[in-house]
């Protein structure tokens, strides 16, 4: 481990000697992610990018990239751009990166099956904002919008979240 590596525990987010409260997925944790399944996903996750919404927050770090309103992230085992982000019009199955709340103004996206996904084995983890303390997640991991601003200026990419 280095320090900065963040480490899921029953606890929350331990991360530089603090543990961030944090939500998971409604499946739980699992080694055997399947695409839908709502778990969070067991195995040691690089940190490979961090997306923005610049109308809403400022560029949190300098490597972190802007999203729009065509933005999107494609959740289509079917589709050769699975488990990538894609641009509107998109014909297959996908989520909104500018959504109308504010859950993905500041994204850290993991490499959990990336870039080169296996169908069906689960699209993108990310870290965000929580809805609300202890809300589950679709399998991301979730926080209060100061501790995933505080994190993200303290990360890199290449990080590393350790799901065990």
């Amino acid at each position: 481990m280095t320090p900065r590596d963040m480490v899921l525990t029953p606890m929350g987010l331990r991360f530089q000697g603090r543990v961030i409260p944090c939500s998971i997925g409604k499946g739980g944790i699992r080694s055997d992610k399947r695409e839908g399944d709502g778990a969070t996903p067991r195995g040691i996750h690089r940190i490979v990018g961090c997306l923005y919404r610049p109308d809403r927050v400022a560029r949190p770090v300098d490597w972190a990239r802007p999203i729009g309103p065509g933005d999107l992230w494609s959740d289509d085992p079917g589709c050769p751009d699975y488990n990538l982000q894609v641009r509107a019009p998109y014909c297959g199955s996908h989520e909104r990166l500018s959504r109308a709340d504010r859950l993905y103004d500041l994204i850290l996206l993991t490499d959990w099956n990336w870039p080169n996904a296996e169908p069906g084995r689960g699209s993108a983890i990310f870290l965000h904002r929580w809805r609300k303390p202890g809300h589950p997640t679709e399998g991301c991991i979730a926080m209060a919008p100061g501790h995933l601003f505080g994190l993200t200026r303290k990360l890199t990419a290449g990080s590393r979240l350790i799901v065990d």
